[in-house]
């Protein structure tokens, strides 16, 4: 069996050199690298092409987990992504499976479990177990709201509100006034009820609109 060649991307070092030591016995996977950070990692396999998976972490600095999995999308990577997390959230689960992880572990999985997702995601299959899996399927039956609720343009102001943009830098983003981004701010605060940009973040990973 070929090696699997993986990169372990999550901002506690310990928990990225247990990983590797336990990984280490497994003759069929080769933990290429381990970084702290969602840019880290993104400038890593822009300079190569041989990676098969990462482990994934949600929560790290400068480039969180779900923003790594949408520029995974937008450079059309073939890296199969496993979120490896403490969140047990159904809204998590959702969102990365949305945005295109092929499996979702706990930090608290232990070894058999992990080189099973390791195996069968690499194999071109996903992985959720079943607590997982039910966990995102009861946030889903109970927060589906319609993306309709939003315009194109509003779903596209909120995406770059919520990457940290400024109304300037969205403006210049998207080739408009500031004042026509404040606009699209102020009908998408509307819409959700909420009053400023940290509600309206909250509410809208709650109800799965990013």
């Amino acid at each position: 069996m070929s090696d699997i060649k993986l990169i372990i991307a999550d901002d506690h070092e310990l928990f990225r050199n247990g990983l590797k030591e336990l990984l280490h016995k497994y003759d069929d996977v080769q933990v290429v690298k381990g970084v702290g950070d969602g840019q880290v990692f993104i400038d890593v396999i822009e300079s190569r092409d041989d990676i098969d998976i990462v482990l994934l972490d949600i929560t790290m600095p400068k480039m969180d987990g779900f923003r790594v999995l949408g520029k995974l999308k937008e450079l059309g990577s073939t890296i199969k992504p496993i979120i490896i997390s403490m969140h047990d959230d159904g809204n998590y689960i959702a969102k990365c499976a949305k945005k295109g992880a092929y499996g979702y572990l706990l930090k608290n999985t232990d070894q058999e479990e992990l080189i099973m997702a390791i195996r069968m995601v690499y194999s071109g299959k996903k992985y959720f177990s079943h607590n997982i899996s039910e966990k995102m399927i009861n946030f889903m039956s109970t927060n589906s709201v319609s993306a309709n609720i939003l315009s194109k343009k509003e779903q596209e102001v909120l995406g770059l509100i919520s990457e940290g943009l400024t109304t300037k830098e969205i403006a210049a983003k998207l080739f408009v006034s500031s004042r026509t981004i404040e606009t699209h701010r102020a009908n998408v605060l509307k819409k959700l009820e909420v009053k400023n940009t940290a509600e309206l973040i909250k509410k809208a990973a709650k109800i799965n609109l990013i």
